[in-house]
């Protein structure tokens, strides 16, 4: 057991180094000598867990959902909002989501793995809102799917927007305005007046992820120490 929580620790240590290293320098520079460097384990671990650069971008890509928790809500469409408010959070903070923006955007990555990476957060909000939907969230004459591919590219723009002009420093107030924007053309009325869309709450969720994932370092550091 003891063994195997080792092996899960270097593989995550493998996974954030080459996060760090992708989302600055992007695939094409980046380099298995600096994301060892930043890992800090031997060739051999490395490729023990990842026999490529294109298998560590394909790693850190698969990890864009295990890095962004968040807690189901009655509301579909507030659980909607705070997954938008949570990612803006921890893009801000944690190279893995990061790095999977700007992997996901890059000609030469998408040559090699398709757009899973965009096609996953389109279905992801698409189910959220068809949740919605059958909850009576939303105005009649809304289509889910053409909602959560309008709903995606208008946050992609946002957050490559911001980073360009601000090096997300004014992400979390970007998406809310453009929740607060977009919201109003799809959801009832009643259910829009009760949504809590502020960058007070993204703090505050991001806050929470950031406890929680914490915790969970916690518990496979006893695990490992008890094996």
């Amino acid at each position: 057991m003891a063994r195997q929580e080792r092996a899960i620790r270097t593989r995550l240590a493998i996974l954030t180094a080459a996060a760090s290293v992708f989302d600055e320098y992007g695939y094409e520079r980046a380099t298995i000598g600096e994301i060892l460097a930043r890992a800090g384990v031997t060739k051999g671990a490395l490729y023990f867990h990842f026999a490529s650069k294109a298998a560590l971008a394909e790693g850190v890509l698969n990890e864009q959902f295990t890095a962004v928790s968040v807690q189901h809500s009655p509301c579909k469409l507030q659980e909607l909002v705070d997954t938008g408010l949570t990612v803006a959070y921890r893009m801000r903070r944690d190279p893995l989501v990061s790095a999977v923006a700007r992997l996901s955007l890059e000609q030469d990555v998408r040559a090699q793995f398709g757009t899973s990476a965009i096609t996953q957060w389109i279905d992801a909000s698409g189910y959220l809102l068809g949740e919605a939907k059958k909850q009576g969230e939303l105005l009649p004459h809304i289509v889910p799917a053409e909602t959560a591919w309008m709903f995606s590219a208008a946050w992609t723009g946002v957050q490559v927007y911001s980073q360009i002009l601000s090096q997300r420093e004014d992400l979390e107030a970007r998406v809310v305005s453009l929740f607060e924007h977009l919201l109003p053309g799809i959801a009832v009325p009643a259910v829009l007046a009760n949504l809590v869309i502020t960058t007070e709450r993204a703090r505050e969720l991001g806050a929470r992820s950031d406890e929680l994932r914490a915790q969970e370092a916690l518990a496979e550091e006893a695990v490992a120490a008890a094996g």
